[in-house]
């Protein structure tokens, strides 16, 4: 009995093994398939646009037929959501063959049970010693230790990727924000240019164009924070989803194995079947979240090597499809037309000064040119010499000029700027000034620097953290998941030990005889001997 005994310890190891054996079999031909992906495919219908992309994201596409998807980092694209997807089909797959093996083990104990009802045939009592029960309680108490401390690092490894995954996403959604409200700033400029146009019977033309091209910058300004707050929303409630599942998962799974162990040991059978059920449920869905998080792990991973390229190249990488920064370029020429125009302005303005100056006000100052000279037309606004002023300052120049309201219309020895005329040029000055307020954020935008500031910081604070943090989720959920295994064989060939051992008790149960008939039992017993005896031929 003792060898029986450990064939049945034996079996669930061989069987853990093997499962061992295809996870990481097929982890490590992954990576092998990988390295070979850069062999061309032109029989896969899922490329988009060409350009130069690394092979980390050449993988099985289920939805086209399992052929490679060479598409390159699209989020846009459904096929590449397949192929990153069904990187963690190794987690899928032994979770969905752990549950075939569950619903066969029990049609086998629903049909062993059936049938020894129906034979009522007593099975031959084993003679069992202590090690039968010893040796499998304390591999049972070592793998629900290990267990713990799966446990732990699985609880550890999610929560810093649920961090880390957080931190980046807030950072891009930010970024977002900002370009919105950057735009907001300059609509609003444009909005009090227009107004003021309107105030002083200025052109229409300047004034429609005005309103037409703030109204479409606001449109775009409202998708881009629309779009941004939504995808906050939705990406925020998914890594909630999984993070709070998991979380759950494993601390149930922590309490359910030491509720296993402690029943195991104490002997209460219909208690640790049930026990071992659940204990055999939570092992799938730990499989599940070793797939789940393997597949994020990729996905990370093809997110940093997509920024990476982005750096290098904004205006034509895997991201363009998202973030369209070449077609933001096109619109440098219009930002380079407004520097010349100020720039101009302000040169005609301080040229009239200067004749200002030779004739009636030599001390009037200089207005200060926010940019350089051509062909650059830098935004330079901190490099003004100390004796300019800004633009949005000159009506505070103007405003000793101005003929005051009080003497009735008529003006003062030196005041030459009626009112109306300064309040004009209080209105221009005014819109100039919140222009150019706004014009960094606009150059910044436009040359998609504000991006390359946000990719810049989670390239250098968050993308290995976050990649670490993913290897160590899904290789502690693996862990987990093959502890459980075992831990969940060992108790159930502990508990069906057990229950052969309780039919077997209750089969072979002596019956009860009343003592006359024990004693004529036995007094038939010593005549049968006697008289075995007394016949010499009985040998």
């Amino acid at each position: 009995m003792g060898c029986t005994n450990g064939t049945r310890l034996l079996v669930p190891l061989f069987f853990t093994l093997a499962i061992l054996a295809i996870s990481f079999f097929e982890i490590s031909t992954a990576q092998f398939d990988s390295s070979i992906a850069s062999i061309p495919d032109t029989n896969s219908s899922n490329v988009s646009q060409p350009m130069k992309e690394s092979n980390n994201t050449v993988r099985v596409d289920p939805l086209d037929n399992f052929n490679k998807y060479r598409g390159g980092f699209d989020i846009t694209n459904k096929h590449y959501w397949s192929s990153v997807i069904f990187t963690g089909v190794y987690g899928y797959t032994i979770g969905l063959l752990w549950l075939l093996c569950g619903i066969v083990y029990g049609g086998y104990l629903l049909a062993t049970a059936h049938c020894f009802k129906r034979n009522g045939k007593p099975m031959k009592k084993s003679v069992c010693h202590k090690q039968c029960y010893l040796w499998p309680i304390l591999l049972a108490i070592i793998f629900t230790i290990l267990a713990i401390a799966a446990s732990g690092l699985a609880l550890g490894g999610t929560a810093k990727f649920h961090s880390e995954a957080k931190s980046v996403v807030n950072i891009i959604i930010n970024t977002a924000n900002e370009a919105s409200e950057t735009i907001y700033n300059t609509t609003g400029a444009m909005k009090e240019m227009r107004n003021n146009l309107g105030e002083t019977n200025a052109t229409g033309e300047a004034s429609t164009f005005l309103s037409s091209t703030s109204q479409k910058l606001d449109v775009e300004a409202a998708d881009i924070e629309r779009q941004a707050r939504k995808n906050r929303r939705l990406i925020d409630k998914g890594l909630k989803i999984v993070f709070v599942i998991t979380t759950v998962t494993i601390c149930l799974n922590l309490v359910a194995v030491i509720a296993l162990s402690v029943t195991g040991i104490l002997r209460v059978r219909r208690a640790i079947n049930w026990l071992i059920a659940i204990c055999w449920l939570l092992t799938i869905l730990c499989w599940l979240f070793f797939g789940i998080y393997f597949f994020l792990g990729k996905f990370s991973g093809d997110t940093c090597t997509a920024l990476e390229n982005f750096q290098e190249n904004p205006y034509n990488n895997s991201l363009s499809s998202i973030l369209p920064c070449d077609e933001l370029l096109s619109a440098k020429p219009v930002l380079f037309d407004v520097s010349a125009g100020i720039y101009n302005l302000v040169n005609e303005v301080n040229s009239n000064i200067s004749i200002l100056q030779a004739t009636t006000y030599p001390n009037l100052a200089y207005v200060c040119n926010p940019f350089s000279a051509p062909p650059d037309y830098i935004y330079q606004p901190d490099n003004c010499p100390a004796n300019t002023i800004r633009i949005g300052d000159i009506p505070k120049i103007l405003a000793i000029f101005t003929c005051s309201d009080s003497n009735n219309g008529t003006c003062k020895e030196g005041e030459f700027i009626s009112t109306s005329d300064y309040k004009t040029v209080e209105a221009y000055t005014s819109s100039i000034q919140n222009l150019l307020n706004a014009y960094p954020g606009m150059e910044s935008l436009v040359e998609c620097q504000s991006v390359k500031d946000a990719f810049s910081e989670i390239l250098g604070g968050h993308c290995k953290p976050l990649k670490s943090s993913a290897r160590m989720a899904w290789g502690a959920m693996v862990f987990l998941s093959i502890i459980m295994v075992i831990l969940v064989l060992i108790w159930t060939a502990q508990a069906r030990h057990q229950q052969q051992l309780h039919s077997l008790d209750g089969s072979v149960k002596p019956h009860h005889q009343s003592p006359t008939a024990t004693t004529d039992s036995m007094q038939a017993r010593d005549d049968e001997v006697i008289k075995d005896h007394s016949n010499p031929n009985s040998v």
